[in-house]
């Protein structure tokens, strides 16, 4: 993976060849005025790279499968919507 150093006049100019080039793994470092504000790099590879520096460090067990839907905690029985048990409540409150 490479690092490009590039000013937001030429990021501007060229924005599409850099995106290309964060989307395979290369790391855009934005300047202004020649100091560093902001970094482009591929969202995906970003987000792993945190999964494995918190499996690493112990923070997290994940063996990469997709977690199950979590079931409800509340479940509405009554015969009103939730919406309007909402309002009730925000009008009682007053």
């Amino acid at each position: 993976m490479t690092r490009y150093k590039v000013g937001v006049t030429e990021l501007k100019s060229h924005l599409s060849s850099y995106l290309k080039k964060a989307q395979r793994g290369d790391t855009i470092i934005i300047t202004l005025r020649g100091k560093p504000v902001a970094q482009l790099e591929s969202s995906n590879e970003a987000l792993m790279n945190r999964v494995n520096i918190l499996q690493e460090a112990g923070v997290i067990h994940w063996n990469g499968k997709k977690l199950k839907p979590a079931k409800p905690v509340v479940v509405n029985k009554s015969d009103k919507l939730m919406s309007d048990l909402i309002v009730e409540m925000r009008n009682e409150s007053y």
